[in-house]
């Protein structure tokens, strides 16, 4: 029985537990959902809901071009991941370009380790950022291959913007390789900054034991 359990936990047929929820750590039914909403203890992911603003849907009314929307995309995405980056290393960045009220404008961060997942979300909530209060969460999502929107890749997805899984507003692949090289340089600079700074104490250990030796 147990194991039965385990094996359908989060799918459709668990009747207990939201699988919307648990794939897309956000499910439209919210708080009203008949189905249990398992908040993570410990996750990689965090979930910054409705952090983007996505300048089509302001009320201002403004016209944008595509260039115009592209780069003010790119300019968020590399604010957020340079930002998030400082919490440790960064795996994956996804931006909802979703309309529902559950998905628009979600932000996901899944990072290496757990611990860095959770000094984001210690520090974050007492931020601001474009002269809004940061909200941050942890997400049960791990797959974002489950979570996002399969037709939406190849545009294929008829619910559009209404879509209850993901559609992941894409940055330049320019700018996410430069991002994710950037990303690797610093961690390898950070890492060789630490070994300098600590001896290798098995070597010193060593020494310090054949020093003994010859004394003796």
């Amino acid at each position: 029985m147990a194991s039965h359990l385990a094996s359908i936990y989060g799918t459709e047929q668990d009747k207990v537990n939201c699988s919307f929820y648990y794939k897309i750590g956000a499910c439209r039914h919210g708080e009203r959902c008949s189905r249990k909403h398992v908040k993570p203890n410990f996750s990689q992911t965090i979930l910054c809901p409705n952090m983007y603003k996505n300048p089509i849907h302001e009320p201002n009314g403004k016209k944008f071009t595509q260039r115009e929307l592209a780069e003010q995309f790119d300019a968020f995405y590399e604010d957020m991941f340079c930002e998030f980056s400082k919490y440790g290393e960064v795996e994956q960045l996804v931006v909802c370009d979703n309309v529902g009220d559950h998905l628009v404008g979600n932000v996901y961060v899944r990072f290496k380790y757990e611990e860095s997942a959770q000094n984001a979300i210690d520090d974050l909530n007492s931020r601001w950022y474009s002269q809004r209060p940061v909200y941050a969460e942890l997400s049960p999502v791990t797959d974002f291959r489950e979570a996002c929107c399969r037709q939406h890749e190849t545009s294929e997805c008829q619910r559009g913007g209404l879509c209850n899984f993901m559609h992941a507003k894409k940055p330049s692949p320019q700018l996410l390789r430069d991002l994710v090289l950037a990303q690797r340089k610093y961690l390898a600079l950070n890492a060789a900054e630490e070994m300098k700074k600590e001896p290798n104490s098995d070597s010193t250990n060593r020494w310090v034991s054949v020093t003994a030796e010859r004394k003796n």
